[in-house]
């Protein structure tokens, strides 16, 4: 008996918390053991860029510290609601993100921490053509502009990674290693990762999975064939892409699955479609005569696998799992499985041909505003495989066209389950794209740039892709009929932007009386109270798709969460009048400390326990009666700690609803 490696059982808890540190080294002996990669573990814990020497195994390029850097930069930006863009904005539990994916990760990081089922990347293929995302943030917005030469007012982060770049490979890689880094803690436990990828940067992008997740995680990789001619081919036929199959956890990631392709008996009993198996002895028990193509009959079990066996077979036949057919020389043994419920281990190739995915964007009246969009189908595949429960959320990072969301619309119709999405698009600048593009791709923009015209959009990707979501919803419901109600197919549109708080720091021997004055405003004037609750959700570490309703209580906006879980209420218009820390004329109730909700706590555990005040004034507005019971448990949030109370810069609101309890 040996006491426990003390030293191994420490690495185990740092593969849980930073996987990427660990790799291989050479013991005494010269065998291969786990190491902890020191350099890269002081990079973890460091804000700023770490160097160091060490050699070790693994893969490296010009810009990787930058870019692991850049994972764990803090960023001082919002998610701002758009409403008028969205779809059913108050009930729905979907999102749709339009902004750099990489702030938009980092915004998301405590809200959805552990929780999307599947994360899909579709990104840029890297092959000389693409587009990159430039990532600098020690830059201001007009710095980066003027070093990249962009002259975009929108502070897009965009450039051109063509084949004559000398760091073409590690322009893509470091593009890529900070959105894989962040999209590793937003996995479920049983969560996936599915990157579609072709042979440009399959090797590298291996690689950087293997590093950031533990080698232990690769599932396998799926080939997409989308193509059956050969083209303009010069050594071989490329007629296929990747898709790399990862999990967060591979001990507790269940097989991925799809609907059984119906082949072979079937019969219909109390008009339920079955598919009769008669090759169960054989699957189930193993081979029963080596050589021998004829079926094994159950008068066989006995004399091939024993009484035990034969016990076992003949409790399946009485409980009603198999059954015994007639056959030459006896009876084989079959199983009926309803045709609805049978479903096999996704195969490592899928054929869907991209002319479908064309196709798909016809149906939807908009047919030629995106080149190569995946194909519905595929998509639709790729989210029954990953998804399991009612709920589950996926992730599409680089939504491009919006086919990801289409076919889990479709999926959710065919199956019945609803699930929620997170969709992130970069607003890439068509009139941009136009002018660096020929031959084909030109039209094709053009014809995106019609097709937004055509709706009195702004001319980039992300109105492309939102009108795709919004068509495809449209027709999900139609085809779901009365059970469209159970499914969702709205979204809330959120906008990367600038934090909500202005920048007021400056030193003390620069404040002058007119200076004091301006920093009685802390929050920007376009901003609105719900751009404030926003942040909050951020802050808070709450999901962005909880109901929302709002009222005006005495002139002021009233926003209910999640039926009490957070109330949050602004005058309107004033919201930049008053400095945050005198609570702005915003005011924020939060549960009372008794109710022990933490910042990352789920809002329908306070529900729960909510204590209802009596009704003692019967003199309130309905409105106001409708909230009275839920704030007997909040305090202020600003000012003081009483129970029940909201000031709001002498308003006077506090008494009125509370009572001055």
């Amino acid at each position: 008996m040996t006491s426990p490696d003390l030293t191994q059982a420490n690495i185990d808890k740092i593969v849980e918390l930073f996987p990427s540190v660990v790799t291989e080294s050479l013991d005494a002996d010269g065998h291969p053991v786990r190491a902890v990669d020191f350099d890269l573990l002081r990079q973890e814990l460091s804000d700023h860029i770490v160097e160091g020497p060490q050699e070790r195994y693994r893969l490296d390029w010009p810009g990787k510290r930058a870019a692991a850097f850049a994972a764990n930069a803090p960023i001082a930006k919002t998610l701002r609601p758009v409403r008028e863009e969205s779809v059913n904005f108050d009930t729905t539990r979907n999102l749709f993100i339009e902004g750099d994916n990489l702030d938009a990760l980092k915004l998301l990081q405590e809200s959805y921490l552990g929780k999307v089922k599947l994360i899909y990347i579709d990104p840029p293929y890297n092959t000389g053509s693409d587009f990159i995302y430039d990532d600098d943030f020690a830059e201001t917005t007009d710095e980066y502009l003027l070093r990249s030469g962009q002259k975009n007012d929108d502070g897009l982060r965009l450039t051109a990674n063509s084949e004559s770049n000398g760091r073409f490979h590690s322009d893509w890689l470091s593009m890529m290693y900070p959105r894989l880094k962040l999209a590793r803690s937003m996995l479920h436990e049983q969560g996936v990762l599915l990157v579609s990828i072709d042979d440009t940067e399959m090797a590298a992008l291996r690689m950087v999975v293997d590093e950031l997740f533990g080698r232990g995680s690769y599932i396998g990789t799926l080939i997409h064939q989308r193509a059956k001619g050969g083209g303009n081919a010069k050594h071989l036929v490329r007629g296929h892409d990747y898709i790399l199959a990862i999990a967060r956890d591979i001990s507790l990631v269940p097989p991925l699955r799809r609907d059984k392709v119906v082949q072979g008996r079937t019969e219909v009993i109390d008009g339920v479609l079955y598919l009769i198996d008669d090759d169960v002895l054989r699957k189930t028990f193993g081979k029963y005569e080596t050589g021998s193509e004829r079926r094994c009959l159950y008068e066989e079990v006995l004399e091939y696998k024993g009484e035990a066996k034969k016990r076992e077979i003949d409790a399946d036949i009485a409980a009603g799992t198999l059954f015994l057919i007639p056959w030459t020389g006896g009876h084989v043994i079959a199983r009926r499985t309803p045709v609805a419920e049978a479903r096999s281990k996704l195969y490592s190739i899928i054929k869907v041909l991209s002319e479908e995915g064309s196709a798909d964007l016809e149906s939807l009246d908009m047919a030629g505003v995106f080149s190569y969009p995946k194909p519905r189908r595929l998509m639709q595949q790729l989210v029954q495989a990953s998804t399991t429960s009612p709920g589950d959320i996926v992730l599409d990072m680089f939504s491009g066209s919006g086919s990801t969301i289409h076919g889990l619309f479709e999926q959710s119709v065919a199956d019945g389950m609803p699930r929620q999405f997170i969709a992130m698009q970069l607003p890439e600048n068509l009139d941009e794209q136009l002018l660096k593009v020929a031959g084909p791709a030109k039209f094709t923009v053009q014809v995106g740039i019609d097709f937004v015209d055509s709706l009195g959009r702004a001319h980039t990707i992300a109105e492309i892709s939102k009108e795709r979501i919004r068509r495809a919803g449209i027709n999900a419901a139609k085809l779901a009929g009365l059970a469209a109600g159970e499914l969702d197919f709205g979204f809330r549109v959120l906008r990367v932007d600038t934090t909500n708080v202005a920048d007021v720091a400056t030193s003390v021997n620069q404040l002058g009386q007119r200076e004091l004055d301006d920093l009685i405003s802390s929050v920007k004037p376009d901003r609105t109270g719900e751009d404030l609750l926003f942040q909050v959700l951020l802050d808070w570490g709450l999901e962005l798709t909880m109901p929302i309703q709002k009222e005006t209580i005495d002139g002021f906006e009233v926003y209910d969460v999640e039926e009490g879980a957070l109330i949050l209420c602004a005058r309107p218009g004033e919201a930049h009048d008053l400095s945050l820390s005198l609570s702005l004329s915003l005011s924020l109730w939060l549960p009372r400390p008794s109710q022990n909700v933490s910042r990352s706590e789920s809002c329908s555990s306070t529900r729960t326990s909510r204590t209802t005040r009596s009704a003692s004034t019967s003199s309130r507005s309905s409105a106001r009666s409708r909230l009275t019971p839920r704030l007997g448990r909040y305090r202020c949030r600003f000012s003081h700690s009483t129970p029940g109370h909201l000031l709001s810069s002498g308003s006077g609101l506090c008494s009125s609803l509370c009572g001055g309890a």
